[in-house]
């Protein structure tokens, strides 16, 4: 590794990424690494790729999403031993909610929350950072809760921060993250057209979804 490169490690919120630049889309069966090797470029030395999420719950009307998340999840870890990934809570739950167009005023309706990966995700950033584990830290989130731990990184490391927005350019990068990023990259459909996993993974009976 040449003295110019930056070790890098690259840190996913999930349920970000998925919903800025992925559902709705045929890249979902998605190579993280291969991806973010074309979207950073040479000057930045991929060590490790940290993505954060949480178990979904089958629906009635998606009873398959949990086995189609933990087949990906499988994939990506089998392919690249770079990937780690950690878990928050996901929580269905049924609540009340006053009505835009009553009556009634109040409506039921199921309630869809992930919680902890946005916490898990600054405590990582800053847990690294602390352990000079990281040249560079890459977030890929618009989550603004996430500014106080890049300031701390900042202010107390001399690293560099690099922000990824998930569905960018058509969605505006938060303005509390890009006020402490050294660089900001989109992720441009020709990467993901180019950054897909094998199917199945070689050595492994982990095939692509049918309803990806």
């Amino acid at each position: 590794m040449s003295s110019s490169q930056l070790r890098t490690i690259v840190y996913i919120d999930g349920f970000n990424f998925y919903y800025g630049s992925l559902k709705g889309t045929d890249y979902k069966w998605l190579d993280l690494e291969a991806l973010f090797v074309r979207v950073l470029g040479e000057r930045n030395n991929l060590v490790r790729i940290k993505y954060f999420t949480a178990k979904v719950q089958p629906t009635a009307q998606d009873p398959d999403v949990s086995i189609r998340q933990a087949t990906y999840l499988r994939a990506i870890q089998k392919h690249s031993p770079k990937v780690e990934v950690y878990y928050g809570h996901f929580l269905r739950h049924r609540v009340s909610m006053e009505n835009a167009n009553p009556p009634p005023r109040l409506v039921h309706v199921w309630k869809n929350e992930e919680k902890g990966s946005d916490v898990n995700l600054a405590l990582h950033v800053l847990n690294d950072a602390w352990q000079d584990a990281y040249d560079c830290a890459v977030i890929v989130s618009n989550d603004s809760d996430l500014a106080e731990s890049l300031r701390l990184v900042k202010t107390h490391h001399d690293k560099v921060i690099g922000l990824v927005t998930p569905g960018a350019p058509k969605r505006k990068t938060s303005a509390q993250l890009k006020r402490y990023a050294d660089f900001v990259r989109p992720i441009r459909r020709w990467a993901l057209e180019q950054s897909l996993l094998p199917d199945p993974i070689p050595g492994t009976s982990l095939h692509k979804p049918q309803a990806w």
